[in-house]
């Protein structure tokens, strides 16, 4: 697998990150189960009938398209700030992947675009690089669109936006998520795809899906990107 994934890296110019997960648990101080509450209690008392299905769901995103499904988009605009007021205080208390940031320096050292492509809020993003002072290191950020959670991964849209932000074909980026959404997303553009298996039932769905590295850490790929950086240096 390492010789793997050192091709894979030395191949590519650019690095697309997925946020929650390969960087931090932007819900890891404000629960997703909460903030996915709270958009329920907001539908709820506009009068919105929730079923048994929605009314147990614990992931804030699954009510933002759930909510599209209601063909009210007043109301969908009211979920989507909502979410995006939570997601900015959930960037505040958000923990960091503890190698997320190590890949992040690790590759604009050796002069590789980063990328972030995310199903979350752009705005929320933003606040957590510049608490963590990565901004600099970030050439683009791929956030949700507002209002419309159809395009969110797994369309393949917010990865194509990203690699034309980079002027790099798809080929030439590898995306790095930790959710099946990413891996479907990476497949359908064209793009190569390491999957982070951060819970240790992940391993096998994730392999199942085709994804071209699954990993349990994030560090190899930080140590990988040093080594490849150090042997070009030495050429």
């Amino acid at each position: 697998m390492t010789d793997d994934l050192r091709a894979l890296l030395a191949r590519s110019r650019a690095i697309l990150l997925d946020f929650d997960g390969p960087v931090c648990s932007i819900f890891g101080g404000y629960p997703a189960s909460q903030v996915a509450a709270e958009l329920l209690g907001l539908l709820e008392a506009r009068g919105v009938d929730l079923g048994d299905d929605i009314r147990s769901e614990t992931d804030p995103m699954e009510v933002l398209r759930w909510s599209a499904t209601l063909g009210k988009p007043e109301l969908l605009r009211e979920v989507e700030d909502g979410l995006c007021r939570a997601e900015l205080l959930a960037a505040e208390s958000a923990i960091p992947e503890p190698h997320g940031q190590a890949v992040i320096d690790a590759a604009h050292e050796s002069g590789r675009q980063v990328a972030i492509v995310s199903n979350n809020s752009a705005g929320a993003i933003e606040a957590y690089l510049e608490a963590h002072q990565l901004t600099d290191h970030i050439a683009f950020i791929s956030g949700r669109s507002y209002a419309q959670p159809e395009r969110m991964k797994p369309n393949p849209e917010p990865l194509w936006r990203a690699a034309e932000a980079l002027a790099a074909e798809p080929t030439a980026c590898v995306l790095i998520g930790d959710s099946l959404f990413d891996i479907d997303a990476a497949h359908a553009a064209g793009m190569p795809v390491i999957a982070f298996a951060n819970k240790r039932w992940k391993i096998s769905r994730f392999t199942e899906a085709a994804a071209d590295i699954v990993l349990t850490g994030m560090s190899i790929v930080a140590s990988t990107i040093h080594a490849i950086n150090n042997d070009e240096e030495n050429d």
